[in-house]
């Protein structure tokens, strides 16, 4: 039996979303994606996890009450997630890097590369999945992309057209555009 695992890098797929205007439903994309990669597969195909990867906004020593508020809503946005049937949430941290020259904040995430790139290596390794869908657009998870493949696992890059690495998207197995489309199709009602 096929098995499948989905990776969803949560800054990349909000942002892909705010550029069309649209507001995605998690469960819908999950099975989407999933239906997506069994109408390639001539054996059954078992959806095994749903991983997302994000983390909770910045909070200054004193928050704000606008930083108090974002807080609220992704809490909120998060306790939804878990609450997804075979959902699991990976939790990094934001870090503020300094101020940009017209003195707005610059933020970096932190660890959620390294935990995306980390459970792709260990569920390809152990043999618990033989496809993987990663919706992300960063070229630091290739590595971990290369050692799916390296263990037989068959890479499913769901990307938008632009703002994904090049690199990324010539390596991927297979290739499912977020086009208006799609991402209609996953829309929030």
């Amino acid at each position: 039996m096929a098995r499948l695992a989905i990776h969803i890098d949560g800054g990349y797929i909000s942002n892909v979303g705010r550029k069309a205007s649209v507001w995605i439903d998690y469960g819908r994309l999950s099975d989407k994606v999933a239906a997506t990669v069994r109408g390639t597969t001539e054996e059954p195909l078992d959806l095994i996890r749903t991983y997302y990867y994000d983390c909770l906004p910045y909070q200054s020593s004193v928050p704000t009450l606008e930083e108090e508020e974002r807080l609220k809503k992704k809490t909120s946005f998060f306790s939804g997630l878990r609450s997804l049937p075979n959902f699991a949430l990976r939790e990094g941290r934001l870090n503020l890097q300094g101020v940009d020259q017209a003195g707005l904040p610059v933020f970096q995430q932190k660890r959620v590369d390294l935990m995306m790139g980390l459970d792709i290596a260990r569920l390809a390794a152990k043999g618990h999945v033989t496809h993987i869908a990663l919706l992300s657009g960063d070229s630091d998870l290739i590595p971990a992309v290369e050692a799916a493949q390296q263990e037989a696992v068959v890479v499913w890059l769901v990307h938008d057209a632009r703002g994904t690495a090049n690199d990324l998207r010539l390596l991927a197995d297979n290739r499912i555009l977020l086009d208006r489309e799609f991402l209609r199709t996953v829309e929030r009602h």
